[in-house]
Protein backbone atom coordinates (compact mmCIF):
# COMPACT_ATOMS: atom_id res chain seq x y z
CA UNK A 1 0.00 0.00 0.00
CA UNK A 2 2.94 2.38 0.93
CA UNK A 3 5.17 1.97 -2.34
CA UNK A 4 4.97 4.54 -4.64
CA UNK A 5 2.91 6.79 -2.43
CA UNK A 6 4.08 10.19 -1.63
CA UNK A 7 4.45 12.09 1.63
CA UNK A 8 4.89 15.83 2.10
CA UNK A 9 5.64 17.14 5.94
CA UNK A 10 5.42 20.15 6.96
CA UNK A 11 7.60 21.20 10.46
CA UNK A 12 10.18 23.64 10.98
CA UNK A 13 12.06 20.99 12.96
CA UNK A 14 14.93 19.98 11.04
CA UNK A 15 15.17 16.79 13.58
CA UNK A 16 11.80 15.72 13.36
CA UNK A 17 11.54 15.77 9.55
CA UNK A 18 14.86 14.10 9.40
CA UNK A 19 13.96 11.25 11.79
CA UNK A 20 10.48 11.10 10.10
CA UNK A 21 12.30 10.94 6.67
CA UNK A 22 14.11 8.49 7.25
CA UNK A 23 11.80 6.06 9.18
CA UNK A 24 8.92 6.70 6.47
CA UNK A 25 11.54 5.87 2.93
CA UNK A 26 12.38 2.75 5.14
CA UNK A 27 8.76 2.26 4.88
CA UNK A 28 8.38 2.35 0.91
CA UNK A 29 7.08 6.17 1.39
CA UNK A 30 8.61 8.57 -0.86
CA UNK A 31 9.18 11.71 1.37
CA UNK A 32 9.65 15.30 0.89
CA UNK A 33 9.76 17.69 3.57
CA UNK A 34 9.16 21.67 3.82
CA UNK A 35 9.82 24.03 6.90
CA UNK A 36 6.73 26.89 6.15
CA UNK A 37 3.68 28.02 4.13
CA UNK A 38 6.26 29.32 1.49
CA UNK A 39 8.07 26.68 0.76
CA UNK A 40 5.07 24.71 0.82
CA UNK A 41 3.81 26.87 -2.17
CA UNK A 42 6.63 26.64 -3.87
CA UNK A 43 6.83 22.63 -3.57
CA UNK A 44 3.47 22.33 -5.01
CA UNK A 45 4.05 24.87 -7.93
CA UNK A 46 6.37 22.69 -9.35
CA UNK A 47 5.63 19.03 -7.89
CA UNK A 48 1.39 19.03 -7.23
CA UNK A 49 -0.50 17.58 -4.49
CA UNK A 50 1.10 14.82 -2.88
CA UNK A 51 -0.84 11.31 -1.63
CA UNK A 52 -0.78 12.65 2.31
CA UNK A 53 0.23 15.97 4.28
CA UNK A 54 1.58 16.03 7.58
CA UNK A 55 1.30 19.50 8.39
CA UNK A 56 2.67 20.86 12.25
CA UNK A 57 0.44 23.09 13.38
CA UNK A 58 3.26 25.56 14.89
CA UNK A 59 5.17 26.63 11.82
CA UNK A 60 6.62 30.08 11.48
CA UNK A 61 4.62 32.55 9.36
CA UNK A 62 1.08 31.24 8.44
CA UNK A 63 0.65 28.24 11.06
CA UNK A 64 -0.61 25.01 10.19
CA UNK A 65 -4.23 26.00 10.67
CA UNK A 66 -4.16 28.60 8.03
CA UNK A 67 -2.16 26.26 5.98
CA UNK A 68 -4.90 24.11 6.13
CA UNK A 69 -7.21 26.32 5.26
CA UNK A 70 -5.63 27.37 2.00
CA UNK A 71 -4.99 23.30 1.23
CA UNK A 72 -8.40 22.96 1.44
CA UNK A 73 -10.04 26.08 -1.38
CA UNK A 74 -7.56 24.05 -4.11
CA UNK A 75 -7.55 20.31 -3.07
CA UNK A 76 -9.05 17.13 -0.83
CA UNK A 77 -5.94 15.86 -0.43
CA UNK A 78 -5.78 13.93 3.09
CA UNK A 79 -3.99 15.82 5.73
CA UNK A 80 -2.99 14.31 9.16
CA UNK A 81 -2.26 17.54 12.08
CA UNK A 82 0.82 17.31 14.06
CA UNK A 83 -0.32 18.51 17.46
CA UNK A 84 1.61 19.42 21.14
CA UNK A 85 0.36 16.46 23.16
CA UNK A 86 -2.31 17.98 25.84
CA UNK A 87 -3.92 21.01 23.68
CA UNK A 88 -6.86 19.20 22.31
CA UNK A 89 -8.56 22.80 21.14
CA UNK A 90 -5.56 22.10 18.48
CA UNK A 91 -6.78 18.70 17.48
CA UNK A 92 -10.74 19.71 17.89
CA UNK A 93 -9.74 23.33 15.39
CA UNK A 94 -7.91 20.90 13.19
CA UNK A 95 -10.42 18.83 12.31
CA UNK A 96 -13.34 21.55 12.07
CA UNK A 97 -11.33 23.39 9.15
CA UNK A 98 -10.41 20.27 7.06
CA UNK A 99 -7.77 17.87 8.67
CA UNK A 100 -8.89 14.25 8.12
CA UNK A 101 -6.79 13.55 11.20
CA UNK A 102 -4.57 14.43 13.79
CA UNK A 103 -1.40 12.74 15.48
CA UNK A 104 -0.37 13.86 19.31
CA UNK A 105 3.38 15.06 19.72
CA UNK A 106 5.58 13.25 20.75
CA UNK A 107 3.90 10.43 18.74
CA UNK A 108 4.95 6.44 18.17
CA UNK A 109 6.53 6.68 14.54
CA UNK A 110 4.16 2.87 14.81
CA UNK A 111 1.30 4.62 15.15
CA UNK A 112 1.76 7.13 12.68
CA UNK A 113 2.60 4.32 9.97
CA UNK A 114 -0.95 3.16 11.21
CA UNK A 115 -2.56 6.39 10.98
CA UNK A 116 -1.09 6.67 7.44
CA UNK A 117 -2.34 3.68 6.24
CA UNK A 118 -5.88 3.74 7.54
CA UNK A 119 -6.26 6.86 5.61
CA UNK A 120 -4.74 5.39 2.63
CA UNK A 121 -7.06 2.65 3.14
CA UNK A 122 -10.15 5.34 2.66
CA UNK A 123 -9.13 6.96 0.16
CA UNK A 124 -8.28 3.92 -1.67
CA UNK A 125 -12.01 2.87 -1.30
CA UNK A 126 -13.14 6.03 -2.81
CA UNK A 127 -11.03 5.70 -5.99
CA UNK A 128 -11.57 1.48 -5.97
CA UNK A 129 -15.64 2.66 -6.65
CA UNK A 130 -16.68 2.66 -10.11
CA UNK A 131 -17.76 6.15 -12.02
CA UNK A 132 -21.01 4.71 -12.37
CA UNK A 133 -21.51 2.95 -9.06
CA UNK A 134 -22.14 6.30 -7.55
CA UNK A 135 -24.99 8.37 -8.25
CA UNK A 136 -24.62 11.58 -9.91
CA UNK A 137 -26.94 13.43 -7.54
CA UNK A 138 -28.35 12.22 -3.93
CA UNK A 139 -31.35 13.98 -3.10
CA UNK A 140 -32.05 14.33 1.23
CA UNK A 141 -34.63 16.53 2.85
CA UNK A 142 -33.72 20.32 1.63
CA UNK A 143 -30.35 18.83 0.29
CA UNK A 144 -28.92 18.15 -2.99
CA UNK A 145 -25.06 16.00 -2.85
CA UNK A 146 -23.37 16.33 -6.09
CA UNK A 147 -21.08 13.35 -5.49
CA UNK A 148 -18.66 14.41 -8.16
CA UNK A 149 -18.22 17.70 -7.08
CA UNK A 150 -18.49 16.64 -3.31
CA UNK A 151 -20.57 19.66 -3.12
CA UNK A 152 -23.85 20.19 -1.00
CA UNK A 153 -26.60 22.40 -2.48
CA UNK A 154 -29.74 23.63 -0.85
CA UNK A 155 -33.13 22.51 -3.42
CA UNK A 156 -34.64 26.18 -2.37
CA UNK A 157 -31.92 28.87 -1.72
CA UNK A 158 -29.12 27.27 -3.95
CA UNK A 159 -26.87 27.85 -1.19
CA UNK A 160 -23.73 25.76 -1.55
CA UNK A 161 -21.24 23.97 0.69
CA UNK A 162 -17.77 21.83 -0.62
CA UNK A 163 -17.21 19.36 1.49
CA UNK A 164 -13.92 17.90 2.69
CA UNK A 165 -12.86 14.44 2.06
CA UNK A 166 -13.20 12.93 5.16
CA UNK A 167 -16.91 15.25 5.16
CA UNK A 168 -17.71 13.71 2.18
CA UNK A 169 -16.94 9.80 3.33
CA UNK A 170 -19.44 10.77 6.73
CA UNK A 171 -22.20 12.24 4.60
CA UNK A 172 -21.88 9.07 1.93
CA UNK A 173 -22.02 6.90 4.99
CA UNK A 174 -25.18 8.00 6.08
CA UNK A 175 -27.01 8.34 2.63
CA UNK A 176 -26.04 4.59 1.66
CA UNK A 177 -27.26 3.32 5.12
CA UNK A 178 -30.43 5.55 5.46
CA UNK A 179 -32.04 4.84 8.77
CA UNK A 180 -29.94 2.44 10.06
CA UNK A 181 -28.38 3.20 13.34
CA UNK A 182 -24.19 3.62 12.60
CA UNK A 183 -22.02 3.25 16.04
CA UNK A 184 -18.43 5.05 16.03
CA UNK A 185 -16.30 2.51 15.22
CA UNK A 186 -18.71 2.22 11.95
CA UNK A 187 -18.11 5.83 11.44
CA UNK A 188 -14.40 6.49 12.24
CA UNK A 189 -13.82 3.63 9.94
CA UNK A 190 -15.53 5.19 7.13
CA UNK A 191 -14.08 9.01 7.51
CA UNK A 192 -10.67 7.91 8.87
CA UNK A 193 -10.06 4.28 7.88
CA UNK A 194 -9.84 2.84 11.53
CA UNK A 195 -11.39 2.08 14.80
CA UNK A 196 -12.34 5.04 16.96
CA UNK A 197 -10.18 5.67 19.83
CA UNK A 198 -11.33 5.72 23.95
CA UNK A 199 -12.50 9.55 24.66
CA UNK A 200 -11.78 10.61 20.84
CA UNK A 201 -14.13 14.03 20.17
CA UNK A 202 -13.17 13.91 16.66
CA UNK A 203 -15.72 12.21 15.34
CA UNK A 204 -18.71 14.65 18.03
CA UNK A 205 -16.85 17.19 16.19
CA UNK A 206 -17.49 15.98 12.59
CA UNK A 207 -20.63 15.33 13.23
CA UNK A 208 -21.40 18.54 14.75
CA UNK A 209 -19.97 20.04 12.10
CA UNK A 210 -22.15 17.97 9.40
CA UNK A 211 -25.27 19.10 11.46
CA UNK A 212 -24.41 22.59 11.22
CA UNK A 213 -23.94 22.97 7.41
CA UNK A 214 -27.02 20.91 6.65
CA UNK A 215 -28.84 22.96 9.59
CA UNK A 216 -32.51 22.67 9.98
CA UNK A 217 -35.76 23.32 8.78
CA UNK A 218 -39.61 23.18 9.68
CA UNK A 219 -39.94 20.02 8.16
CA UNK A 220 -36.72 18.19 8.76
CA UNK A 221 -35.50 19.78 12.27
CA UNK A 222 -33.11 16.81 12.68
CA UNK A 223 -31.12 15.51 9.85
CA UNK A 224 -28.87 13.15 12.18
CA UNK A 225 -30.59 11.98 15.25
CA UNK A 226 -28.69 10.64 18.59
CA UNK A 227 -29.49 7.42 19.39
CA UNK A 228 -27.74 7.67 22.84
CA UNK A 229 -25.59 4.68 23.59
CA UNK A 230 -25.88 2.91 20.19
CA UNK A 231 -24.72 5.80 17.53
CA UNK A 232 -25.96 8.10 15.25
CA UNK A 233 -29.12 7.51 12.67
CA UNK A 234 -30.13 9.52 9.26
CA UNK A 235 -33.95 9.26 9.26
CA UNK A 236 -35.10 11.19 6.55
CA UNK A 237 -36.18 10.35 3.01
CA UNK A 238 -33.44 9.66 0.44
CA UNK A 239 -33.25 9.33 -3.21
CA UNK A 240 -30.98 8.80 -6.00
CA UNK A 241 -30.05 10.18 -9.43
CA UNK A 242 -27.83 8.21 -11.89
Amino acid sequence: MLEDTRILVVDDDEEICELLDEYLSKSGLSVATVSDGQALKEYLSIHGYPDIILLDVMLPGDDGFAICQRIRRDSQVPIIMLTAVSDETDQILGLEIGADDYIAKPFSPRQLIARIKALLRRAHANDDKPEDALPKHIFFGDWRLDTLSHRIIHRQTQDEHDLSGSDFSLLMLFLTRPNEVLDRDTISYATRGREALPYERGIDVQLSRLRQRLGRSEKYPHYIKTMRGNGYILSIPVSYEH
